[in-house]
């Protein structure tokens, strides 16, 4: 049985294949038409503030003779008894397998539900991946049902559906975004014909257009469609001419991801559908977290290549980023950037630093800017990406995919190029190395080859890896002490084995062992370095002379043994990350030359709970009964619910939630504590 434990925490602990619901409380099964119920449940009240006691769930309806029950109803505020007479909102969730067209379970079941309500004025359906939005509207003796692009929010304001103001923008919370980003996709591909790459990247066009129409400042925003357009044909085309004049600024100002002849190749009617699911949102202010899973999901699921691309998880990324802990002044690279995760998630640390000192300066929070501060904060947040923040890849549609990640994330698109970063530097494009230097404020020439290209202070990274990708090209391989042949034998002043180098190259070399080189080859003495590699690396026999050279080359700070689901459920390699600190000349040149090298101790730790299963579903914290922990969101606030006789407030919080199982979040603080014993500095 289910227990509630009255400690201070008021943790509830859910049974297996349950989920607590987020209105009412009530255990229901876990199931997908469920998960797309709880997300529309929080979205009622996080977005549309509704009130949450005039939200039922599983509500009794009287059909003629049938007795269904509507998925989610809501009653006016002003109301204050509750029967199907009051009801003002219809929502009926289902899962992804159940098409609008449905006879038994689509459209037409919301049309019957809000047909038997006599005050029910709005009514929603969707599957996760398709939603319509319907008002019922009378019409001489009759009722109508128009669509529109969304259900009004609690104050009933029907303006802010059809013409968003930007201070009427809304945050989205949890899958609420990723939600929306696969139904647009979904539409895209459904009903423009699209290949998933192309329907891909036409969403791509419309979230730039998005964003760049909330960054002007101060003029009234442009991404809209109002229902009424998005309903008939020429309204439809007003809004592709009206959205088409905002991808012109787009295509001016990222002229490295856009041609100038490019253009939106979508249908009216399905742009139009698009802006009316987006308009409302404000990428901008919306959490990191929510963007970052949202858009690096929908990257995965269409961009994912054959080239060893297994993109790192958002916990082991901040856990990573956290570890190495870049400050607002060092210069920041991925070399092997792929879709901007660990870019987006360092910029996002130092964003986080450097708003703390924002605040003080305007002695306000960061909730209580005003347009100018916001302004400002931007400005100072776009100087830092483009002058510190460096990323880069070969497959040109990650780059792309990054730069969009990054202007999402407070617009850092500036350095992101495409670039074989195995290649001789004297091989890089020449424009390539004309940004480059301008960025960095070297001249081009001085990028001539792997000795003449430490640039960076902090390199966060997880390479391409494995057998099918390896690099054999000997012009490549020269440039790395690990592309040449090693043995191991003995060395007449140590009666211990030793590998030395050889002048023979490697038949081939798997492209994460040369990266290792190259990060260092990047990096500034006293730089950090963070990177996932593949175990065999720091334990396969074969491969001691990686494991010596590193010791000569740097000092290793930390070595963290991931779980082997942690790139489940498409990659099963059993995977660490090691943070590395450069050694300086005189370093490396002290210690070999005496032949000692100082002791020093080394951070371990096992991470044997990361957060999901092989299959990629998340896994969360269990009582000793097996049953999921709930407890109190510190994240949402207290909501009043009603007041007693002599006017006193009552309140609860808002909702619960579970924990996940993951150990990465413990990490970072441990390890701080361990780096601060051990007199390390940064």
């Amino acid at each position: 049985m289910p227990t509630q434990n009255n400690t201070s925490q008021n943790i509830i602990v859910i049974p297996e294949g349950k989920i607590c619901d987020y209105i009412d409380g009530t255990f229901r099964n876990d199931t997908p038409e469920e998960y797309v119920r709880q997300t529309i449940e929080k979205r009622l009240v996080n977005e549309h503030k509704y009130q949450r006691d005039h939200i039922k769930v599983e509500y009794g309806l009287k059909v003629g003779s049938n007795k269904p029950r509507a998925d989610i109803v809501v009653f006016p505020k002003s109301i204050s008894a509750f029967s199907q007479d009051n009801i003002w909102l219809v929502v009926e969730c289902k899962n992804e397998k159940v098409e609008p067209t449905n006879k038994k379970d689509g459209i037409e079941q919301l049309k019957s539900y809000m047909s038997v309500c006599p005050n029910c004025e709005w009514g929603m359906w969707t599957n996760g991946k398709y939603k319509e939005v319907l008002r019922k509207v009378r019409v001489g003796d009759r009722f109508e049902f128009q669509d529109f692009n969304d259900i009004p929010p609690a104050d009933g304001s029907l303006d802010d559906i059809d013409r968003p103001k930007r201070n009427k923008l809304k945050k989205a919370y949890e899958d609420n975004l990723l939600m929306v980003f696969r139904t647009c996709h979904n539409h895209i591909y459904v009903t423009d014909g699209l290949q998933k790459q192309q329907a891909f990247f036409e969403l791509l066009k419309l979230i730039f257009c998005k964003t760049l129409d909330e960054h002007n400042i101060p003029n009234p925003l442009e991404f809209f469609t109002t229902s009424a357009e998005r309903s008939n044909g020429d309204g439809q085309l007003t809004v592709k001419k009206r959205v088409s004049k905002i991808f012109e600024r787009v295509k001016k100002q990222y002229n490295q991801i856009f041609d100038s002849n490019d253009e939106i190749k979508l249908q009216p009617r399905s742009l139009a559908y698009i802006v009316s699911e987006i308009q409302t949102y404000s990428l901008l202010d919306t959490d990191i977290d929510v963007k970052g899973k949202a858009y690096e999901e929908l990257v995965g699921a269409n961009l994912r290549g054959d080239r060893g691309e297994f993109f790192t998880p958002r916990n082991v990324m901040k856990m990573a980023v956290n570890m190495v802990a870049p400050k607002p002044h060092e210069k920041v690279c991925d070399p092997a950037c792929g879709t901007g995760g660990f870019l987006v998630t360092a910029m996002n640390n130092v964003i986080e630093e450097l708003e703390k000192g924002i605040e003080s300066d305007f002695e306000k929070p960061k909730f209580a800017w005003g347009d100018n501060e916001k302004q400002i904060v931007r400005r100072r947040i776009k100087e830092i990406a483009e002058s510190n923040f460096f990323g880069f890849d070969i497959n040109p549609d990650l780059v792309k995919a990054t730069k969009m990640n990054m202007v999402m994330n407070n617009d850092g698109s500036g350095n992101i190029y495409r670039n074989d970063s195995l290649l001789p530097p004297h091989e890089w494009q020449n424009e390539l190395k004309l940004s480059l230097a301008k960025a960095l404020k070297i001249e081009p020439s001085d990028i001539a080859n792997q000795n003449t290209i430490e640039f960076f202070d902090v390199i966060v990274t997880n390479p391409p890896f494995g057998s099918k990708i390896p690099i054999k090209d000997h012009q490549i391989l020269e440039q790395y002490n690990i592309g040449y042949i090693w043995k191991n034998q003995q060395v007449k002043i140590n009666p211990k084995s030793e590998w030395t180098i050889t002048n023979r190259f490697q038949s081939s070399a798997p492209p994460e062992q040369l990266f290792i080189e190259r990060c260092l080859q990047l990096l500034k003495p006293g730089g950090r370095l963070a990177i996932v590699l593949p175990d065999s690396i720091l334990g396969s026999p074969g491969l001691g002379y990686i494991r010596q050279w590193l010791l000569r080359k740097t000092r290793i700070i930390a070595s963290i043994d991931l779980h082997s689901d942690t790139f489940q459920p498409r990659n099963g390699t059993q995977t660490s990350i090691l943070i590395l600190q450069k050694k300086t000349s005189e370093e490396i040149d002290k210690e070999e030359k005496t032949r000692t090298m100082p002791d020093y101790n080394i951070f371990m730790a096992i991470i044997d709970r990361i957060g999901h299963d092989q299959r990629g579903n998340p896994l969360f914290k269990r009582d000793k009964y097996g049953n999921e922990i709930l407890i109190p969101d510190d994240d949402v606030q207290i909501i009043e619910l009603d007041k007693t006789a002599d006017g006193q407030p009552t309140a609860r919080v808002a909702t619960k939630k579970k924990i996940r199982d993951d150990q990465t979040v413990n990490v970072p603080d441990v390890f701080k504590a361990w780096k601060s014993q051990e007199g390390i500095a940064w």
